[in-house]
């Protein structure tokens, strides 16, 4: 009988868990170095008492949650995931040792950490998911992490974060999504056609300079440099991301010729490309017939001459914007066939905006027996003096001045 009791008390003993004493040290030092005040009552980190063993003591009423401890040493179980609920948490990440080698996914964002984030989170050399977004984190983002090879997603969008992105991403051999969007990131994009497994790059809503990179990750599927300070022309790379769904670019000083392979992409979906300087149009061979888009806005821009017609026959299309640049000519027969009865396999345009050009001519014919709420089409800000308030697609504003128009092109009638 003692035998068995004493085989059965050591059975307990090798399957209780054990904290490992660093990672125990780095879970005090995060709770200690947060406001005490942004802690509140109920929340996942107020349950964390330190006085049991942490590791033990999961989704008990001593550590609600918070983390999840894998037995991964002998003897010891150690902590692979710490994931805070974002109920605005302030303090510093820098007062945290963060040597957590078995550490697989850090998650703190939708809080209000501050000041810069600490170089030693390069020492997670395990971590595959770092998620800082939605923070008040400031200073440049740390060359050090670019040396987490098993990295595959990094967050650290909406912050303050300066300076450039480290040429030393282009190290994240495993990286598969990168959002830094919303910072005030300086500089010119990386090299980071290394990342072949990149699926998912947002570096929209910098300070970004330079040219869109003529070496990007043939993984992409979706790409936004949107709301930066890029400039010069479409790079012929582009036309290499084979399996790209989603390219926004809007909101640049990119000029010259919006290329032609992008209305001819295999796979490209959505296109957007307004707010920027683009002066002309590559007219595709086979008319946009074997395109995928769905989405195309091409509006405030600087784009001359007579409306695309083959964007017309591009059968996925629903949503075309225009507005805002400098058409002239009448409007193509097969917008106003596509908006009001497009035939069998074709989607109709839902959304048709062609405003803000100068445009002339009679309304055709399809669109004048649209009803309003049956689809977005606005033609106001032309020079079409025969449209006249009683059609929707005239209401909201004025047509241009005959002067205007005649000071445009003086073919305009």
């Amino acid at each position: 009988m003692l035998l068995l009791l004493s085989v059965f008390t050591k059975i307990l003993h090798t399957t209780h868990s054990i904290t490992f004493p660093g990672d125990i040290q780095i879970l005090k030092d995060l709770k200690n170095g947060l406001d005490p005040n942004s802690i509140t009552p109920g929340s996942c980190l107020s349950s964390w008492d330190f006085s049991v063993d942490p590791c033990d003591h999961l989704f008990t009423n001593r550590f609600t949650c918070g983390f999840r401890c894998d037995r991964l040493v002998s003897g010891f179980s150690r902590v692979t995931e710490i994931t805070l609920d974002p109920t605005g948490y302030t303090g510093s990440l820098a007062s945290t040792g963060w040597t957590l080698p078995y550490l697989q996914t850090l998650d703190l964002s939708e809080n209000s950490f501050h000041g810069p984030i600490p170089g030693s989170l390069s020492n997670l050399t395990g971590l595959n998911r770092l998620c800082l977004s939605m923070n008040s984190l400031t200073g440049p983002v740390p060359g050090s992490l670019g040396s987490l090879s098993l990295l595959e997603e990094l967050y650290l969008d909406n912050n303050f974060l300066v300076g450039p992105i480290p040429f030393s991403f282009n190290g994240l051999v495993g990286l598969k999504r990168l959002e830094l969007q919303q910072n005030n990131l300086s500089g010119e994009v990386p090299d980071l056609g290394k990342l072949k497994n990149l699926y998912y790059l947002d570096l929209s809503d910098n300070r970004l300079s330079g040219e869109v990179p003529a070496t990007l990750p043939t993984s992409l599927v979706e790409l936004s440099l949107r709301n930066n300070t890029l400039f010069g022309k479409l790079p012929n790379s582009l036309g290499g991301l084979v399996i790209l769904q989603v390219l926004d670019l809007s909101y640049n000083e990119l000029n010259g010729r919006v290329r032609s392979f992008l209305f001819d992409h295999p796979s490209l979906e959505q296109l957007t490309l307004s707010h920027n300087r683009f002066s002309s149009l590559e007219v595709v061979n086979n008319e946009g017939v074997n395109s995928k888009l769905i989405a195309l806005d091409l509006s405030y821009n600087e784009l001359r001459g007579l409306l695309p017609a083959f964007m017309g026959s591009m059968t996925e299309l629903s949503a075309l914007s225009l507005e805002h640049n400098k058409f002239t000519g009448m409007i193509p027969s097969q917008y106003a066939v596509k908006a009001a009865r497009p035939g069998h396999g074709t989607s109709p345009f839902e959304r048709l905006l062609l405003g803000g050009n100068y445009l002339f001519g009679p309304i055709p014919g399809p669109l004048l027996g649209l009803k309003e709420g049956s689809v977005n089409v606005s033609l106001v800000d032309n020079c079409l003096y025969r449209c006249p308030d009683m059609f929707f697609f005239c209401q909201g504003a004025d047509q241009k001045s005959m002067q205007d128009c005649k000071s445009f092109g003086p073919y305009i009638p």
